[in-house]
């Protein structure tokens, strides 16, 4: 008899306290108990390219562009461990991780695609209308791109 297929949570990560947060409340809510998940776990982390820290201007030598790559290679495995950690202090170690380059609400929309996700959980940074008017929201992008249900936890304030 085959296996069925668990339905798929992706949780996106980055560097930022709002995001492993969002890790903490997925785990909290869809992997308490500690044996028999019912969902699959999937961290997906999106690192941009050196190009895009450098803008469109070819700036840089390509020395430059190598340790710029390098560096942020070093941050994204940085990110993965920590969100590992976080896992296995919820006794969640069936997790499996995916580290993408290019502009995150891409990313995290071709990753729900991929994996047939149900769910994608995401931190927001809180950004106020004119920061997220300029920069973009990536959870606004996600929440009307996506193809799955997308949960965006907030930080609450006290």
């Amino acid at each position: 008899m085959a296996e069925t297929q668990k339905p798929v949570i992706l949780v996106a990560v980055d560097e930022s306290e709002h995001s492993f947060l969002a890790l903490k409340w997925a785990l909290d809510h869809f992997f308490v108990s500690k044996e028999n998940h019912k969902f699959k776990l999937i961290i997906v982390h999106a690192i941009g390219s050196p190009a895009s820290y450098l803008g469109m201007a070819e700036v840089g030598s390509s020395e430059f562009v190598k340790v710029l790559d390098s560096d942020l290679k070093k941050s994204a495995a940085i990110t993965i461990q920590k969100a590992k950690d976080i896992c296995s202090s919820k006794s969640v170690d069936d997790v499996s991780t995916e580290v993408s380059q290019g502009d995150p609400r891409n990313v995290l929309c071709e990753a729900i695609d991929k994996h047939h996700a149900s769910i994608l959980v995401m931190g927001n940074r809180g950004y106020g209308a004119i920061k997220r008017a300029v920069l973009g929201s990536v959870s606004d992008y996600c929440a009307h791109h996506g193809r799955c249900n997308v949960i965006i936890i907030k930080k609450l304030q006290h």
